[in-house]
């Protein structure tokens, strides 16, 4: 038998329990597409730099909101997306996984993973675009950064949450530089994020080759996007990156961040920027290219203790034509960084490398990112460093000279040669404070300048094997006590009889 009044009862009860759910999605249509980019027409409601969705599931950037249609970059091949097709609002902007489970990994700018390893475990993500912490959530920089090459580390010291710049002509040596810091930052729990922006994918493969040999890659993160690949993603791999860095810097830890290089970034801005017709400015670019790279390098910090006292370390990379650093680009991101290291290609021919031109490099942070032991040393360094330079160029002119000019430069010889150091040997804070004190006291002037890199090597071997005490109390203390350099002093002269 049909009870009616059951059946009303259940009606009624399911009326009065309905919710009625609607889902309004914004929905455009695709009036215009090629190279990469689309003209929406129809989404008013979009927001700059929200995710739109295609209707084959790739996804896009809104970044020219005008009047009647919308300008969106695409995040990958267009070659399927065609006029008429249906374009969705997500509402989100676009952000990246983060987290410690990226460490080890190479992904691409969307975060993705492309090293065949599987997909990353973390639930974390978090946008590309963030403000930089303010000046009252900083703090001064510091703490020391060591690079392990003994030419920065004296001269042109980095402290957590700089910015340093390494600029330079091609094949001068600058990315040796990143990736021997990053090497160096083993067992410092220092975390290391690599963007490589329009690098060749054998050269990415090779950087991570060599990282995992040095035992470097379980504490790094590469970011890779090819020169094929769309100018989105190259625009995009360098916020991707700093959101990853973000992520630890705000959980207390610190991160290196290398971005190599923001000239291959700009460049592909510029071809998004021209393409999208908006007004071009000098060498072509547009007229924001400027606070692309200041909003990009002012994440990096040192924050306050306040905040967890994390810090993320930038090492920008620009690579100049034919030495020309007083071009757009480059005198861009030189006015937004605190200092540059100058690599030119007549110091990596004369066989000195790193590259590094010591009179046209600076940091401005100086020695307070410098243990006292290291400010010791570098201080009698610089000054005779630069009375080398300066009698070098007067010598070349003259043609027979004094005997303390004959000694002063060739005591300026034998530093610049112990200031070369192999690639992928980055040394201890310690060992390069015993070289430098020997170098700076005299103790090499009686060796030959060709047998110097020789010396360097064996006397820091000599040091560990009798004298462990000497580079372990630099190492504790950061200072160069008077009892330490009595005990340096006796090694050295002892290591010289037997030299």
């Amino acid at each position: 038998m049909i009870n009616a009044d059951e059946i009303a009862g259940i009606l009624k009860q399911q009326i009065a329990g309905f919710k009625a759910e609607v889902q309004e999605d914004e929905v455009g249509t695709v009036i215009e597409v090629g190279a990469n980019l689309a003209r929406i027409y129809g989404l008013r409601g979009v927001k700059a730099s929200e995710l739109v969705e295609f209707g084959n599931g790739l996804q896009g950037v809104a970044l020219n909101l005008e009047e009647d249609n919308v300008g969106v970059v695409i995040m990958g091949d267009d070659q399927e997306i065609k006029e008429g097709d249906k374009v969705r609002r997500t509402g989100r902007i676009a952000s990246v996984p983060v987290g410690e489970a990226l460490l080890g990994r190479v992904v691409n700018p969307l975060g993705q993973p492309v090293d065949g390893k599987g997909p990353i475990n973390t639930n974390k993500y978090r946008t590309i675009e963030n403000v930089a912490p303010t000046v009252v959530e900083r703090q001064g920089v510091k703490q020391p950064l060591p690079t392990g090459i003994r030419a920065i580390d004296a001269l042109i010291p980095i402290g957590k949450g700089q910015r340093e710049l390494i600029i330079g002509d091609r094949s001068t040596g600058k990315t040796a530089i990143a990736i021997d810091t990053i090497i160096n930052q083993k067992g410092r729990n220092v975390f290391c994020i690599y963007v490589a922006i329009g690098q060749k994918n054998s050269t990415v493969a090779a950087l991570a080759q060599t990282l995992e040999q040095k035992g470097a890659m379980e504490y790094t993160t590469i970011v890779a996007v090819g020169p094929s690949e769309a100018a989105a993603l190259r625009w995009i791999a360098p916020f991707s990156g700093a959101a990853m860095g973000e992520e630890l810097m705000y959980g207390g830890k610190d991160v290196l961040i290398i971005y190599d290089d923001l000239t291959k970034h700009a460049q592909s801005y510029r071809e998004m920027a021209l393409l999208l017709r908006r007004p071009p400015g000098r060498e072509a670019y547009p007229g924001d290219v400027f606070f692309l790279h200041s909003r990009l390098l002012e994440r990096a910090a040192k924050l306050s203790d306040e905040l967890g006292g994390g810090s993320m370390t930038a090492l920008p990379i620009i690579e100049t034509q034919a030495g020309d650093f007083s071009a757009y680009i480059p005198t861009n991101v030189i006015s937004i960084t605190d200092g540059q290291i100058y690599l030119t290609p007549e110091l990596f021919f004369q066989g000195i490398r790193p590259a590094v031109n010591v009179g046209l490099s600076v940091s401005r942070v100086g020695g307070s990112a410098q243990t006292k032991a290291m400010k010791g040393v570098a201080g009698p360094l610089k000054l005779e460093l630069a009375q080398y330079r300066d009698l070098a160029a007067f010598a070349k002119l003259a043609s027979d000279l004094d005997k303390s000019t004959q000694m002063q430069l060739l005591r300026g010889e034998k530093l610049t040669e112990l200031l070369k150091q192999p690639q992928y040997q980055p040394q201890a804070t310690e060992d390069q404070v015993a070289i430098l004190y020997g170098a700076t006291n005299g103790y090499v002037n009686d060796i030959p300048t060709a047998r110097l890199q020789d010396w360097a090597k064996r006397f820091i071997m000599f040091l560990h094997n009798k004298h462990a005490d000497v580079p372990k109390a630099i190492a504790e203390s950061g200072q160069l006590s008077d009892e330490t350099k009595q005990k340096l002093n006796a090694a050295l002269t002892e290591f010289n009889k037997s030299f």
